[in-house]
């Protein structure tokens, strides 16, 4: 480790000029990632399933996502991830089915992919990693709300932490 750093936190990032976030839109840890990225007024996009598809109902229209053209989850899942530079999936003490099909394709196609407890996941792993992997576009995925209850609001407080100070400044 470099002179005057700490865990690589404060070595100076290049070749980011803007974060894109690509998400499905589900409840929970999409979500999430979504309202971050409008929070922050960070670029975001992604695919949904036909009908806006999620568990509480049609995505409302704020969120800029494209439909596929199935209403099943899986092709939405796919191509997220195909769309994206890396994925980032947060968990709170396991992966569900359809948040490791997400890592599986991930790793099939040859994407980074970053697997975060949010239990003890710190911000700087995130940023670290988008920046050692030149991630531009970055897939977020993770459980659903009614699979793990809380994951939303965990979820946001750990990407905001995440993206805040790095990537805002690069967008505006």
């Amino acid at each position: 480790m470099a002179a005057g750093t700490r865990n690589g936190s404060d070595v100076p990032r290049r070749g980011i000029r803007v974060l894109t976030v690509i998400s499905g839109g589900q409840t929970g840890v999409d979500r999430a990632a979504l309202d971050v990225a409008l929070e922050l007024g960070l670029p975001c996009t992604g695919w949904c399933p036909k009908g806006r598809r999620a568990e509480d109902g049609p995505l409302p229209a704020r969120y800029p996502l494209r439909e596929t053209p199935s209403a099943a989850y899986p092709q939405r899942t796919s191509w997220n991830v195909r769309d994206a530079d890396g994925t980032l999936i947060l968990h709170a003490g396991g992966l569900d089915r359809g948040t490791a099909l997400t890592e599986r394709i991930a790793r099939r196609r040859g994407r980074p992919v970053l697997v975060l407890d949010t239990r003890s996941a710190e911000a700087s792993a995130i940023r670290n990693w988008i920046d050692a992997h030149a991630v531009a576009r970055l897939n977020v995925a993770g459980p659903r709300e009614s699979r793990s209850p809380g994951i939303y609001e965990t979820a946001c407080r750990l990407l905001r932490a995440a993206w805040s100070d790095d990537y805002r400044e690069r967008s505006q």
